[in-house]
């Protein structure tokens, strides 16, 4: 699908899939490094919304969170394991959205690898609190908004295409479908 902007001469859209998706998950939430973490979507309930800190996007495109297991979110979580996540990695590019599911889980290799020591702001007994829980994000899809060479080109780009009455944007999104 091209852009809805007819006066738009580039291509801005591309579906991702599989590695390439997870990749770009990866990618753009490591830029932003926090997201808004959302429950409720499925309950019929109004969305919960809070800032949360990914701790670790992986190569498969699951996101790492650690939480307390007396969070609202946790409880939340029990009832209804569906998530959205969403990420802005910088005032003009690097946007992201994702949908899965999150795994709830006391595993202390994976809470000693995630382990920062500002985390005992929250965890005063540090790694070994036993009130940690690791949250796991598998998604199921997605969808991005970015730009293909960086911000300066873009802004270059849009500063051109201004001057000269033509929309030159250097804006791609898509789909992102990692299964």
């Amino acid at each position: 699908m091209d852009s809805i902007n007819q006066n738009q001469p580039e291509k801005n859209h591309q579906d991702l899939q599989g590695q390439e998706a997870a990749q770009k998950m990866k990618e753009l939430a490591q830029n932003a490094e926090s997201c808004f973490f959302c429950t409720h979507i499925t309950s019929g309930q109004p969305i919960t919304s809070r800032p949360m800190a990914v701790l670790k996007a992986d190569d498969a495109g699951h996101f790492w969170f650690l939480t307390s297991d007396d969070s609202h979110k946790v409880e939340e979580l029990r009832q209804d394991p569906f998530v959205q996540l969403f990420f802005q990695g910088s005032k003009y590019s690097d946007f992201l959205t994702v949908h899965g599911t999150a795994q709830i889980s006391k595993d202390k290799a994976k809470i000693k690898e995630l382990w920062n020591p500002m985390l005992k702001t929250w965890f005063t007994q540090g790694e070994d609190d036993p009130r940690i829980t690791v949250l796991q994000v598998v998604p199921t899809g997605g969808y991005y908004w970015d730009n293909k060479h960086g911000n300066a080109i873009a802004f270059m780009k849009q500063a051109v295409g201004a001057a000269v009455g033509v929309t030159l944007d250097d804006s791609i999104e898509g789909n992102l479908n990692v299964q």
